[in-house]
């Protein structure tokens, strides 16, 4: 099954995303910054990246830009998981690299649906 990456400084957001990922059977990984989402990209190659935006130090937009910027990166698809609700914020997210943009609270089944796809269009 697929490995997914959950980059998010609140540890009650990995937990809930982290159980439902778990549900349908992906394996997961956790960062809790951009620093080291962007650590743990390199070092474990996930198949897809579930990123939160705003944390501490280097936001979740400017990790996608870098993962998105990196050649060894460049090909896992990054969806933005944020409270940051504005057209704009989801434009910005596309334009740093983000495949797809999913507001928070996270409603399990349009999550699954929007991983699914992108682990599709990136396989094929």
């Amino acid at each position: 099954m697929a490995h997914i990456l959950i980059v998010d400084d609140s540890p009650t957001e990995r937990h809930v995303v982290q159980s439902m990922l778990d549900k349908h059977g992906y394996e997961t990984s956790l960062a809790e910054s951009g620093e080291t989402g962007i650590a743990a990209a390199l070092r474990e190659r996930p198949d897809l990246i579930l990123m939160d935006v705003v944390m501490p130090g280097m936001n979740g937009f400017q990790a996608t830009r870098k993962l998105s910027k990196n050649a060894s990166t460049a090909t896992i698809p990054v969806i933005v998981v944020t409270s940051k609700d504005q057209e704009t914020d989801r434009i910005w997210a596309l334009r740093q690299g983000a495949k797809d943009f999913v507001v928070k609270p996270v409603n399990e089944q349009s999550l699954i649906g929007k991983i699914k796809e992108q682990l599709a269009a990136s396989a094929a």
